[in-house]
């Protein structure tokens, strides 16, 4: 069980240093997105994605 005090540490770590952005896939007309999201890690490979498309426009500049 974690303790109370690990809750609020996590918790005061995840303010002062995260944000969460969300995405919502409809299950009928995103059905390809979610079946290519299966199996890999959702936020790495979102930022990857970001990060590429940054370079990629940063190059274009």
């Amino acid at each position: 069980m974690i303790s109370d005090a690990k809750k609020r540490a996590d918790a005061k770590y995840k303010k002062a240093n995260l944000i969460q952005k969300k995405i919502d896939l409809n299950k009928n007309t995103d059905q390809d997105i979610i079946h290519w999201l299966e199996g890999k890690t959702f936020s790495t490979y979102i930022k990857q994605l970001i990060r590429d498309d940054i370079a990629k426009h940063e190059a274009q500049q």
